[in-house]
């Protein structure tokens, strides 16, 4: 099978470890940004292959783990509206606000519903017209462009009715608060999905103030390995710069027309992210053009004061600095059928990786 069988050959993937054991020499500290990522490292087995001088550590690269329960608690608030509809993605449903989450909601009653594109909540918006059909925009640059299409149609097709909530943010301001809060990094394994979108330029700031390589991965075994080769060889040789591993999806220019469905949709502003506070240009919001289409400023609500879990060490999660099985809740507490923190709930997050591979 193309692009799978050969990127989990076993004679592959021993020799890129013999490979990397064989150059590297210092100690290492690797953190993955992506969640995809952080699922198939535990899945695949790969920090037991590593030499005790390579760390792995997972970073903030979970969109539904690094969202601010405020817009969980601004959701929840939204849903409790009379005559309007919450679309979302389904792992968003589950993460608690400080005192409900949407799928309580929905059990007492409220409209929410599960989609699998922005297209069926504008098909749910054209089917309910005297409703306000409200999607959740979460994720990275992966997500973003499909929340841009949604509402240039609704645009196009004067759909009064269509609104967006985002919590959609950028990577790079991420990784470089990381370092700047001193958390000990050599390198990056970049996201992949999110740089089939934006490219590779966007990290290139990385290894010209911070001394720290960027390689972009596929996410098959032998794409993970072949990216830690790559990036043990910048720190031996003192050469840190950005790759790409993934070569066979992934350019510096990124794809363009993504690019511009969402310049035309969204402007930077200031953003909350789970561990690391509000970083400066790290959220994108809709922009005055589209501000129609926009669920902040078109239907206001009361949001309730926001609580975070006691207990729940999700932030020192995404930063690195604790792994899942740190928390004292992990697996006891919070489970998998009932999560605690965001990092138990997504896919994507460290916990559900590590309960599920790892525990």
């Amino acid at each position: 099978m193309k692009y799978i069988d050969e990127y989990r050959d076993r004679e592959l993937v021993e020799k890129l470890v013999r490979n990397i054991k064989a150059i590297s020499k210092k100690d290492i500290v690797l953190m993955e940004v992506c969640g995809g990522h952080t699922w198939a490292i535990q899945k695949f087995g790969i920090p037991s292959l590593m030499p005790e001088n390579i760390k792995l550590i997972s970073g903030p690269g979970c969109p539904v783990c690094v969202t601010d329960r405020r817009f969980l608690d601004h959701a929840v608030a939204l849903s409790r509206v009379p005559n309007v509809i919450i679309t979302t993605y389904g792992d968003l449903i589950r993460v608690p606000g400080s005192t409900s989450s949407l799928n309580e909601e929905k059990s007492k009653g409220a409209d929410v519903r599960i989609v699998y594109s922005v297209l069926d909540a504008l098909k749910i918006a054209r089917e309910n017209p005297t409703k306000k059909v409200v999607f959740l925009g979460v994720g990275f640059e992966t997500t973003t462009p499909p929340s841009a299409a949604g509402l240039i149609n609704a645009k196009k097709e004067d759909l009064k009715n269509f609104f967006l909530l985002s919590s959609h943010k950028v990577m790079p301001p991420a990784m470089g608060a990381l370092i700047d809060e001193g958390v000990a990094i050599n390198g990056y394994i970049a996201p992949g999905h999110v740089s089939v979108i934006t490219g590779t330029s966007i990290y290139e700031a990385i290894p010209r103030n911070y001394s720290v390589g960027c390689v972009v991965a596929g996410f098959e075994p032998a794409d993970i390995l072949h990216t830690i080769y790559m990036l043990v060889k910048q720190h031996e040789e003192n050469d840190y710069k950005v790759e790409i591993q993934y070569s066979r999806a992934v350019t510096r220019e990124g794809n363009m027309k993504a690019r511009e469905a969402i310049n035309e949709v969204f402007v930077a502003r200031d953003d909350w992210w789970r561990g690391l506070g509000t970083l400066p240009l790290s959220g994108l919001g809709v922009n005055e053009k589209y501000a129609a289409f926009d669920a902040e400023r078109m239907i206001p609500v009361e949001v309730e004061p926001t609580r975070e879990d006691k207990g729940c060490i999700c932030g020192e999660i995404l930063k690195g600095l604790k792994k899942p099985n740190d928390c004292k809740l992990f697996g006891k507490v919070c489970t998998s059928s009932n999560p605690v923190g965001a990092c138990m709930v997504s896919h994507e997050g460290a916990c559900s990786a590590y309960y599920r591979f790892n525990r």
